[in-house]
């Protein structure tokens, strides 16, 4: 394999400039997300150098104490976003999402890394940490969205769950059209996605590894594996998330409680 081409910090700056393009298309068609794309973008910039710097340290200590405090702030923080912006409060959601966050975590990161990998140190910061990021960024983006259709789907046609509930006095039963068209709308995506995967687009993951020296075919086998971690990770934390906040959400008599969403 070739030798990895470093990218110097001066060519990164010079990247930096074909961001003026989507900020011209804002400015021309009045599209008021300027000021918080330049935000995100030096978050974003500021974000991955520090984590840089810090998991230099972190691979170096190898410490499974620490490298799961990191894991458990990522879920935290990943927890805490997905409720903000869906707009729920924070009393009935931040203990039912991060338990599911959690719970889902735990299961992908047992399952793939003891026993398919075969690592003899699961908490190895090299395999632990970026596989424990992978699934819970995507899980954030697929929450966000399961977690909006939900709620807003049950909040709009209350109406309807009351009559549902008035007449059949089935509460999981009734719930199961929102839960299902929540799944859906979730996972959508990522299902649009892995279909067209190495037909019109190639992964983030596979082509870091590709451009960092790796073969293709270990490349790809990575690539399959972590697409299933990321998949099963998703569904999980959704469907747990889901089900674990409708034990907060209802009522003694089934009712929804009229606070569920912030002011």
């Amino acid at each position: 394999m070739k030798e990895i081409i470093d990218i110097s910090i001066g060519n990164l700056l010079w990247a930096s400039l074909i961001l003026f393009l989507p900020i011209a298309g804002f400015i021309y068609f009045r599209v008021r997300i300027i000021k918080e794309t330049i935000i995100a973008m030096i978050r974003m910039i500021i974000q991955l150098s520090l984590i840089a710097i810090y998991l230099e340290y972190i691979f170096e200590w190898n410490n499974a104490w620490v490298n799961s405090a990191w894991v458990f702030v990522m879920v935290l923080v990943g927890t805490i976003t997905a409720i903000r912006r869906v707009g729920l409060a924070y009393k009935h959601f931040l203990i039912p999402l991060f338990l599911a966050g959690f719970t889902s975590i735990l299961i992908i990161d047992v399952f793939f890394l003891g026993y398919i990998i075969h690592l003899d140190y699961v908490f190895d910061a090299r395999y632990f940490i970026p596989i424990s990021g992978m699934v819970l960024g995507n899980a954030l983006n697929h929450n966000i969205v399961g977690l909006s259709t939900y709620f807003n789907h049950l909040n709009k046609e209350k109406e309807l769950y009351y009559f549902l509930l008035i007449n059949n006095n089935r509460k999981k039963e009734i719930l199961q059209r929102f839960i299902g068209s929540a799944i859906k709308s979730g996972l959508n995506p990522m299902i649009a996605t892995m279909s067209v995967i190495g037909l019109i687009s190639l992964p983030g993951m596979m082509t870091g590894q590709i451009l960092g020296g790796s073969s293709p075919l270990i490349a790809i086998k990575y690539q399959i594996l972590i697409m299933i971690a990321i998949f099963v990770g998703c569904s999980l934390n959704l469907m747990i998330s889901i089900l674990l906040s409708n034990r907060f959400i209802f009522d003694a008599f089934g009712r929804i409680k009229g606070d569920i969403f912030r002011k």
